[in-house]
């Protein structure tokens, strides 16, 4: 990984919030949650450097990381990045939002598809390291960390590198509980923490405000191959509560019902009040 490089501080947030300006809004019942602008900064810087070179896939990415990582590299805002990116995720709006930045931005090495991750993976190619930032698994013991996390090493053939975003608080004990069952899920699958970056992120969260987040990064046993035996049991015990208290899945796309400038307030959200005469 290269050395951290001076960032243009200014060019980077304003990078970043053309990025916020154009991705959806969250949807709560998702538990998708958007981290706050300038933790969306050093998230980006630091992906961007973890996967410099690499073919990073992203199961899942509401934040819209994916799009800041690929265009601060190409505004030369940061000089190190990936080579292609794809993002996958089941939220139609999402996949839409990167689609339209890129294509409008002339990033040719972002891609997106939709994909719910309750699917057996399609083919997509060759990946070097996975990215996710899952529901937290607060109620469910990290299953649907487990689940998000399992996707992106199938991606990758249990061979490279992966970045799991996961909840950290000193104050709570569900965040140590499913931070502990997903270094023991990545054991059981051949994978071992290269490095544990705690307390990093802040979030949009009303309900728990102080609520972080931390970097949870893996690699691959040298010992673990595509051909090794690797199976998760996705049934209804194993998806209760995965968004939530009684929160089982019951949708598989979210789709987009209809096209939204994002860089400008909707007709639904105003009316106009006209002057006199």
């Amino acid at each position: 990984m290269p050395d951290a490089a001076e960032v243009d501080l200014r060019a980077a947030v304003n990078a970043i919030s053309d990025v916020i300006m154009n991705r959806p809004r969250p949807l709560r019942e998702f538990d998708q949650i958007h981290m706050k602008a300038g933790d969306m900064v050093l998230q980006a810087e630091f992906v961007a450097r973890w996967a410099d070179g690499k073919r990073l896939i992203f199961v899942g990415d509401g934040d819209a990381i994916s799009v800041c990582v690929a265009y601060l590299h190409a505004r030369k805002i940061v000089p190190y990045g990936p080579n292609r990116i794809l993002v996958m995720d089941f939220d139609e709006r999402v996949v839409d939002a990167v689609r339209r930045f890129a294509d409008r931005e002339g990033l040719r090495d972002l891609e997106a598809e939709l994909y719910n991750c309750l699917d057996p993976l399609p083919p997509i190619g060759e990946f070097d390291a996975f990215y996710t930032n899952p529901p937290w698994g607060a109620s469910n013991g990290g299953a649907s960390v487990h689940l998000f996390a399992f996707r992106g090493m199938e991606a990758i053939r249990f061979r490279g590198d992966g970045l799991v975003v996961i909840a950290d608080d000193e104050e709570l004990d569900w965040p140590k509980e499913v931070l502990g069952s997903t270094q023991r899920f990545a054991s059981e699958h051949g994978f071992y923490v290269k490095r544990l970056s705690p307390q990093l992120h802040s979030y949009h969260l009303d309900d728990a405000p102080t609520l972080l987040s931390c970097n949870l990064v893996f690699g691959s046993l040298p010992s673990n191959s595509p051909s090794s035996s690797h199976e998760l049991q996705v049934d209804a015990e194993f998806l209760r509560n995965f968004y939530g208290n009684d929160k089982s899945p019951r949708v598989h796309y979210v789709r987009q019902r209809m096209r939204l400038d994002y860089g400008m307030a909707s007709e639904t959200e105003y009316e106009l009040e006209l002057l006199d005469g």
